[in-house]
């Protein structure tokens, strides 16, 4: 900031000249996202503006191919001729597995095939389920449901359908079922926590502990494991193989546990194997 003296008749006397504001000129022309982007305004940068992520479409959970219904019957020692012990899981079939309706794609949006198991008495069911039923000429049936396939080609009302044309000894599969319910228990059996100590004064032998702090957050986070109701929920078991059919007994060997106890309702399709049954994307 300079100073200057300018001529007076008086006394000199000394002004201070400060500069002038800047002018500016304002331009009326259409913006852009790429004129910002490229450009700042009064000295702050604007950030370019991110471009909308594609989002992948949603696709329905397609099996691998068309499943059945069985019945858990319980767990045995298998003895493979090799000599090899294998603990295998029986499930057994009742009359059922019968093809109830065909959905398409014209008709209901999708392509599904419903499966109808387990024979009933007509008391059993209300008077919607059994219409739905004598509208394909199917016996009582008391559990149903669908099996998602790209194609329902070859698939027609009442067709019954057949465990040894499903299946052979050998192939892997996903079992899916519902869980043996244990009631309310505490974090030790429910999440495998690990007990405090048992002697030494200890007041703290099977109690969860602390869930977190009392100023921040100030709650506890949802999802935190804490005792609560254990089982009864669905659980799907994969690639599980089929170790013996028996045709005459009608009943097939699995290995391993399946979930459930027994009399427990199974659901079984054809394992999904990436490459294989289902693509790779």
């Amino acid at each position: 900031m300079a100073a200057v003296s300018l001529p007076s008749t008086g006394p000199l006397i000394k002004r201070h000249i400060y500069p002038s504001p800047p002018s500016f000129s304002l331009s009326l022309r259409p913006l852009s996202l790429r004129s910002f982007s490229s450009s700042s305004l009064f000295g702050l940068s604007l950030l370019k503006s991110p471009k909308p992520r594609k989002v992948p479409p949603i696709s329905m959970s397609m099996e691998a191919g068309i499943g059945i219904m069985g019945t858990k019957l319980g767990m045995m020692t298998y003895f493979e001729p090799t000599g090899i012990v294998v603990p295998v899981t029986v499930v057994g079939f009742r009359e059922g597995n019968i093809v109830t309706q065909v959905k398409t794609e014209a008709t209901d949006g999708y392509n599904a095939v419903q499966v109808g198991y387990r024979r009933v008495r007509d008391r059993k069911l209300t008077k919607p389920e059994m219409g739905h039923l004598e509208k394909s000429g199917v016996i009582p049936l008391r559990h149903l449901q669908e099996f998602r396939l790209e194609s329902v080609d070859g698939f027609e009302p009442n067709q019954r359908l057949v465990l040894e044309e499903l299946f052979k000894e050998g192939d892997f599969v996903d079992v899916s079922g519902t869980t043996i319910g244990k009631g309310f228990q505490g974090g030790i059996k429910r999440h495998h926590f690990k007990r405090g100590p048992m002697t030494h004064g200890s007041k703290s032998h099977r109690a969860l502990g602390s869930i977190g702090a009392g100023t921040t957050p100030g709650r506890v986070y949802k999802g935190k494991k804490m005792p609560g109701r254990m089982g009864g929920t669905k659980r799907k078991i994969r690639k599980l193989k089929i170790v013996k059919i028996d045709n005459d007994l009608r009943i097939v060997m699995i290995k391993g546990a399946l979930p459930g106890k027994p009399g427990n309702l199974l659901r079984i399709t054809p394992a999904k194997i990436v490459g294989k049954n289902i693509p790779k994307s």
